[in-house]
C-alpha cells in the first residue's frame, strides 16, 4: 500500500550498535507546531526507552521555528521515526485523524496519542502498552479516584480543566474521570470502528469526542494514573475557542447519540 507523499521515511545510519528492525507494534502520534524547544530532547528519550517495540509518527504544520527540520535530522539515525507534514496549522482533531488513517494503512496494531512539550511522561508509555492489551482504549488520567495530578498549572487552569471532566461526565454520562487527557492508547480495532469523517471537533473536545464514540460502539475503555507536567518551554495552543467548543460539543453529542446519528 502506497504512503501519503507528505510522509517521509529515512532509513537510519548505521551506528555503532544500532540494529535494524522491523517496524513496531506501537505507533506514537505526536502533533507539533513551534516545538523546536522540544521536540528533540522528546525523540531522543522515546528512541532511547523503545528502540524497537515503538514507533513514532511527528505530524507538523508548518512550523516557522523549524520543528520539522529538526526532525529530518533526527531521522537520520532513528529507526522508526516518520514525518507527516502540513501546509498549515489545521487542528489538533485533523492531525489525529491524519495519524490515525496513516496508522491502520500501515497495520499498527495500537496507536498512542502524545503531547510534544514533554506534559506527557514517556516512562508512562510502556504502562500503556500493558493495559492496552486487555482494553480498547486507554486513557492516561489526571483526576482518578478524586485525586488531581497536575503540576505547574495556574489554577485557574486546574480549575477550568477539572470542571469540564465533571460537567462533561454529568451532561453525557461518560464513566471517564478524565475525558479531556491526550495522552491516551487506541487499539487499532478501536479505530477502524470509527467513522473519522464524521469526527470534526478539536482541542479539548476532540478527545471528549473520541472518548464518547469509543464508548457508545461499546468498546472497553480504562483510566490509568499519570502525573500531568506543565510545559516548562513554549507556548500552550489552549485558546477561547477550544473551550467553546467544548461546552456545546458535550450537548451535541449527547443529542446525536439520543437521535441515533453517531
Amino acid at each position: 500500500m502506497s504512503e501519503p507523499k507528505n510522509v517521509t521515511r529515512k532509513s537510519p545510519s548505521v551506528l555503532p550498535g544500532l540494529k535494524t528492525a522491523p517496524p513496531g507494534l506501537a505507533l506514537v502520534i505526536i502533533p507539533t507546531y513551534n516545538e523546536a524547544e522540544n521536540i528533540g530532547r522528546l525523540l531522543g528519550e522515546l528512541a532511547e526507552r523503545y528502540p524497537f517495540s515503538l514507533d513514532i509518527l511527528v505530524i507538523d504544520d508548518n512550523s516557522p521555528d523549524g520543528t520539522a527540520d529538526i526532525v529530518r535530522s533526527i531521522q537520520l539515525t532513528t529507526r522508526g521515526l516518520y514525518l507527516m507534514t502540513r501546509e498549515r496549522k489545521s487542528g489538533l482533531g485533523t492531525a489525529y485523524i491524519a495519524g490515525f488513517s496513516y496508522a491502520l494503512q500501515q497495520g499498527y496494531r495500537y496507536v498512542l496519542e502524545m503531547d510534544a512539550d514533554y506534559s506527557h511522561d514517556p516512562v508512562m508509555i510502556q504502562r500503556f502498552l500493558e493495559a492496552i492489551s486487555s482494553s480498547d482504549l486507554v486513557i492516561g488520567s489526571r483526576y482518578m479516584n478524586n485525586t488531581v495530578n497536575v503540576v505547574n498549572w495556574p489554577l485557574g487552569r486546574l480549575i477550568l480543566s477539572k470542571t469540564a471532566s465533571i460537567y462533561t461526565r454529568l451532561v453525557t454520562g461518560m464513566p471517564v474521570a478524565d475525558p479531556t487527557s491526550g495522552f491516551k492508547c487506541f487499539s487499532a480495532e478501536v479505530l477502524r470502528e470509527l467513522n473519522f469523517n464524521r469526527i470534526n471537533s478539536q482541542g479539548y473536545s476532540f478527545q471528549i469526542e473520541m472518548n464518547f464514540r469509543v464508548w457508545k460502539k461499546g468498546f472497553s475503555i480504562k483510566e490509568i494514573p499519570i502525573v500531568f507536567v506543565d510545559r516548562s518551554v513554549g507556548k500552550s495552543k489552549m485558546s477561547k475557542k477550544n473551550i467553546r467548543e467544548a461546552i456545546w460539543m458535550v450537548w451535541w453529542l449527547k443529542m446525536k447519540s439520543i437521535f441515533g446519528l453517531l
